[in-house]
């Protein structure tokens, strides 16, 4: 079977990620390099173009041979080579001309993460679209709005929505410049200097290949790359993370405002029939922390020994398939379960009158301060109607109307303005126009 480069397990592994991050597809983009530059080798004159056909008609890829080579060399750089001008004539001279083996793997890693980034970027947008259609779907489904856990003013499902879909235009902005950051080559030889390889060489690969050349580079392309790119696949994955935890809040019992689809035949609980879990968004949360753990791993990686050293490359071979097969995963999983998504309006509803309406203490502050009272005044005032009010969990509203001092400067349509949720989502559409959700 051959050695098998280190990846995510199968049960996180999507097809498309699969064909991008196995030895075969490694392999076959180490040659593209390695024919790339022969090609640039001939356009300058040096390698005949026969040479170079016989190089494109005749090398192949063998990964077992190369894996029982690298047993005894433990280099697969050497092991790629040798097991390549095995399959060659006289034209083998020329594989690895003017080479060091991080041009070829520091080249390929960026060609296959462009491969990567692709469906990535398909992803992204995917998502992006399922939670739109969500957002603009419970747009004016009102809903409480908690701080620290505890019930403050009124909102909108649709405004929550709309916040994930403006966090995750950022993490587009932020993936887009990261991608464009590791999608890159470097051909300079062992130290950076092109002592032994023309430049002309190392653009005409990152071009043929897509990808851009690196400005300047020492035996490898600078690490800070690839700690950004990680970081922006982090935060991905942290995003995700923190509507999964809206979702696992919002599912528990005494609250049940949604719900992940629960399939028919899915059991919750070994021993209690009756659990539904949110177990989908609870995966996200788990996978995010492996996703984050890899982006320290990066920044690990940035400080090498002078003009390099190989103490990334052992992390990287984990950490760069490891998380973008996760992401790939996490998106396509997280956006089916937002998108299957069972919301229960009247229960948000419902959920709204659990505090007697203390939820509207602020409306009733501001009525208050505009009949002249002074902010301190007005807060001193209603404070001990909010207390009395939970601590004896009767309604708030009776409270106001039995004071003095209140039912004198506020009237019964002033209340019944003060205790109208629809005031709180007056602008709605306004910030939707804002998040360009219209």
């Amino acid at each position: 079977m051959g050695l098998k480069e280190s990846k995510m397990i199968s049960r996180y592994t999507r097809p498309e990620m699969a064909a991008i991050w196995n030895d075969e597809k490694k392999y076959e983009c180490w040659l593209a390099v390695e024919l790339a530059a022969d090609e640039a080798w001939a356009k300058l004159g040096h390698i005949p173009d026969e040479d170079v056909e016989k190089l494109k008609k005749n090398a192949k890829i063998n990964v077992d041979r190369i894996a029982e080579i690298e047993e005894v060399t433990h280099h697969d750089v050497i092991a790629f080579t040798r097991a390549l001008s095995e399959t060659l004539g006289d034209e083998k001279k020329w594989v690895h001309y003017g080479l060091t083996s991080t041009d070829v793997v520091d080249t390929a890693y960026g060609y296959q993460l462009k491969q990567v980034n692709d469906i990535l970027r398909k992803d992204l947008q995917e998502f992006k679209e399922i939670v739109a259609r969500k957002a603009k779907k419970y747009k004016n489904t009102v809903m409480m709005g908690r701080t620290h856990g505890v019930h403050a003013e009124p909102t909108t499902f649709g405004l929550k929505l709309a916040r994930w879909y403006s966090e995750i235009n950022r993490d587009i902005e932020r993936f887009e410049h990261a991608a464009k950051g590791v999608e890159a080559g470097k051909i300079s030889g062992a130290v950076g200097t092109f002592a032994n390889i023309d430049p002309f060489v190392e653009k005409y690969v990152c071009d043929k290949l897509g990808i851009r050349a690196q400005e300047i580079s020492s035996q490898v392309l600078p690490r800070d790359l690839h700690a950004e790119y990680l970081s922006a696949l982090a935060l991905i994955a942290t995003s995700l993370e923190e509507f999964a935890t809206e979702i696992r809040g919002l599912q528990k019992s005494e609250t049940r405002e949604v719900e992940e689809y629960f399939a028919k035949g899915q059991k919750g609980s070994s021993a209690m029939p009756h659990k539904r879990n949110p177990i989908g968004s609870e995966n996200i949360c788990g996978l995010a922390r492996v996703c984050r753990g890899h982006m320290v791993t990066a920044f690990e990686n940035v400080s090498l020994w002078h003009e390099r050293d190989i103490s990334h490359s052992s992390a990287e071979r984990i950490i760069l398939p490891d998380t973008t097969i996760l992401i790939d995963y996490m998106l396509h999983r997280f956006g089916k379960i937002v998108e299957n998504l069972t919301v229960f309006p009247e229960n948000m509803k419902r959920n709204m009158d659990r505090t007697f309406g203390l939820i509207y203490s602020g409306r009733v502050l501001l009525k208050l301060i505009d009949t002249g009272m002074s902010r301190e005044e007005a807060y001193d005032l209603i404070q001990p109607k909010t207390a009395e009010s939970w601590d004896k969990q009767v309604p708030f509203r009776p409270l106001l109307e039995q004071d003095e001092e209140i039912s004198k400067r506020l009237s019964k349509e002033d209340l019944d303005d003060a205790f109208d949720y629809h005031w709180h989502l007056r602008h709605v559409d306004d910030i939707f126009k804002r998040v360009g959700l219209e």
